[in-house]
């Protein structure tokens, strides 16, 4: 599985970078914390794959990085895709390296 890391993410961002960012958490912890990412929670993401793109980068993220990765495992072995990033440390390491301002729990 392919990672990229919040450093890269933010480059990405402050670069106009055109890419799709994917948030799989519950819509209880995007209220806490969110990085600007469309919400598919985990659980929905099989009724959900033509939402994301198959045409550029995206990043999936979560809290640490573990659920974004199923989703990912998940996407890859049964929808073919090849584009997708897991964020490394998901939102805790956003919060740790880039944006101290989001809040972790």
């Amino acid at each position: 599985m392919k990672e990229i890391t919040v450093k890269e993410l933010k480059a990405l961002m402050d670069n106009g970078a055109d890419f799709q960012l994917i948030d799989v958490r519950e819509q209880h912890e995007a209220e806490i914390a969110e990085i600007g990412a469309e919400l598919i929670p985990l659980g929905t993401v099989p009724e959900n794959v033509d939402k994301f793109a198959k045409d550029k980068q995206v990043v999936v993220h979560c809290r640490s990085g573990a659920r974004s990765g199923n989703a990912i495992q998940w996407l890859e072995a049964n929808h073919g895709f090849e584009n997708l990033y897991n964020l490394k440390g998901g939102i805790l390491a956003w919060a740790d390296e880039i944006d101290n301002s989001v809040q972790k729990y």
